[in-house]
């Protein structure tokens, strides 16, 4: 997308006129939230490292909402919601958002490893 800005921005605000893949993680994120809630409690007296890691996922969870809302969505209204006439903006938001993207996804990842080590945890500790 960051190609050839403005054009490119262009050609991203009429796309997401008809799909905007933040509607799936409006709905996922709180979900996954809610979910992994939900299992540090029902796993809470299952064992102290269960519960840890448990935890640790679910602040990593929370944590990429944050980041989502406090860096990504400002970075967002600059390139699809205000006029394509400040350029050197909008190019700044999308290197900023492209490069602090990777930082989120490994945020991310990081929270679904700490699942994972608590689901083989619990699996085996049966």
């Amino acid at each position: 997308m960051g190609a050839d800005i403005p054009k490119s921005i262009e050609t991203a605000r009429e796309y997401f006129k008809a799909v905007n893949p933040g509607n799936f993680f409006r709905i996922f994120s709180p979900v996954n939230q809610v979910l992994g809630l939900l299992a540090l409690i029902l796993f809470w007296k299952a064992s102290a490292t269960i519960r840890i890691y448990l935890g640790i996922a679910l602040v990593l969870y929370v944590l990429g909402d944050v980041f989502t809302f406090a860096y990504f969505y400002p970075r967002n209204d600059i390139m699809f919601k205000a006029q394509l006439t400040d350029i050197d903006a909008i190019r700044k938001a999308w290197t900023g958002w492209n490069s602090m993207n990777w930082l989120r996804s490994l945020i991310l990842f990081a929270g679904l490893i700490f699942s994972f080590m608590a689901l083989h945890k619990i699996f085996t500790t049966k």
